[in-house]
């Protein structure tokens, strides 16, 4: 039909002449149809390769399955096997799924430790992430998890999945997270009532001392620990704000320093009234352990250190400056050292880890404070970190200039009336920390 044909047919009555508008409205939708109907069958025709394509995965997995130990029914938690080592266990990974074996890059037996309960399982990932990538993505150093229950199968699957490096689980023993037989019972409760009732924070917990007696005088001891000489305590939910573009356990065993730490602070005095009196009776009993160059004008005010070491003994009181052991990087040979473990035993045997409330900081810190020479410890002033309430940022312009540090200097606890870095930093002839004196390093 001609073009005139069509408007007379039209004119007539016939119907009306269709709009531009019409005519590519038609046009989209039988476009759109098309379309359609394709993706239709492609997605057909994908489905039946995606089954054969499972199908051929499950046939190759699950003599793989079949092999590897059953979660438990109730609870759905992995099985574990005995490691032979006093009741501690080493739980099942899942098998490689594709890449091979995580291998370790890092030059020294050392691991990130990480002590955690599985319900702590968001917390710990936020923490490894920012672990593997201010710095573990460069050495792939392992990772070991300690929780005094079975981990589940879940914490092991994506804390697997987010480590660069190995990962081993471990169930703690019970004879060291339990309340030893010494323990007098009817004194403990009311040491843990005394303590909630005046509002002292985990006053009445006895999970948090089984923490604190454990992270004093057991984590070390742990068979899972035996290859490694050095270790970085990760805690759940912290943040570091730097990236370390060098390995700090290289630097640690080469400029000998045994104890590594961030963040200093008051203690309450409340929670250890009698650790320093029994502190100060061990090393009256074992002189040979105080160090000559000693700390402990940073734990007691005007304290003569050389009076101390030719005398063999410690007078006055002690100030609560500790350092804040949820980040530590130090030698696991310090505190497997006769020194370290006979003073952890003897202040077991007094019981304030239960009659009181004594923190795994301020056994830590009156050790390394005493025991070792002050060039020994080493303040991590290029680290910016955050353990709620508490974090501490870099001091230094060019940290945050070059783009390696993102933290706010104003806030920095360093600067607040309840921090004993500044009493450090000024025993220690500095006044904004130590920096590190080595170059950037790659692997």
């Amino acid at each position: 039909m001609t073009t005139g044909a069509m408007e007379r047919f039209f004119k007539e009555g016939h119907g009306s002449i269709p709009s531009a508008r019409l005519v590519t409205r038609r046009a989209f939708l039988r476009t759109l149809f098309l379309m359609a109907a394709f993706l239709l069958v492609y997605h057909v025709m994908s489905s039946v390769e995606l089954r054969s394509s499972f199908a051929n995965v499950r046939d190759s997995v699950a003599p793989v399955l079949q092999s590897t130990p059953t979660t438990a029914a109730a609870g759905g938690e992995q099985a574990f096997s005995n490691a032979g080592h006093k009741g501690e266990f080493t739980q099942q990974q899942p098998p490689q799924m594709g890449g091979g074996p995580k291998v370790t890059l890092g030059k020294e037996k050392a691991t990130l430790l990480m002590l955690v309960r599985n319900r702590e399982l968001f917390q710990a990932l936020g923490s490894m992430r920012m672990i593997e990538d201010r710095f573990n993505k460069n050495y792939h150093y392992p990772w070991t998890f300690m929780n005094n229950r079975p981990f589940t199968a879940d914490f092991i699957k994506y804390a697997t999945g987010m480590a660069s490096g190995p990962v081993e689980f471990i169930q703690i023993p019970r004879d060291h997270w339990s309340v030893p037989d010494s323990i007098n019972r009817t004194i403990m409760d009311d040491g843990m009532r005394k303590l909630r009732n005046e509002g002292v924070i985990y006053g009445g917990s006895s999970s948090y001392r089984h923490m604190c007696r454990f992270n004093s005088g057991f984590f070390f001891r742990e068979k899972a620990l035996e290859k490694y000489e050095w270790y970085w305590r990760v805690e759940p939910d912290v943040e570091f704000h730097c990236d370390l573009n060098y390995d700090p356990f290289t630097f640690m065993r080469e400029n000998k320093k045994v104890y590594g730490w961030v963040i200093s602070m008051y203690e309450f005095e409340s929670t250890i009234p009698t650790l320093w009196k029994h502190t100060k009776a061990f090393i009256k009993k074992f002189p040979s352990f105080l160090a000559q160059d000693n700390s402990l004008n940073w734990l007691v005010d005007g304290a003569n250190v050389t009076k101390a070491f030719d005398n063999k003994e410690i007078e006055g009181d002690y100030n609560m400056c500790h350092f804040w052991s949820n980040f530590e990087i130090a030698s696991l040979d310090f505190f497997r050292s006769p020194a370290y473990q006979s003073y952890f035993d003897y202040l077991d045997s007094q019981g304030g880890f239960f009659y009181e409330r004594w923190g795994d900081a301020p056994v830590h810190s009156l050790a390394v404070s005493l025991m070792l020479p002050r060039e020994k410890i080493h303040h991590f002033a290029d680290i910016g970190y955050l353990h709620a309430p508490a974090g501490r940022c870099p001091a230094d312009d060019e940290s945050h200039s070059s783009g390696r540090c993102y933290c706010d200097r104003s806030t920095s606890f360093d600067h607040n009336q309840y921090s004993c870095t500044p009493r450090w930093f000024k025993l220690n002839g500095v006044t904004t920390g130590a920096l590190m004196p080595i170059e950037p390093n790659t692997i």
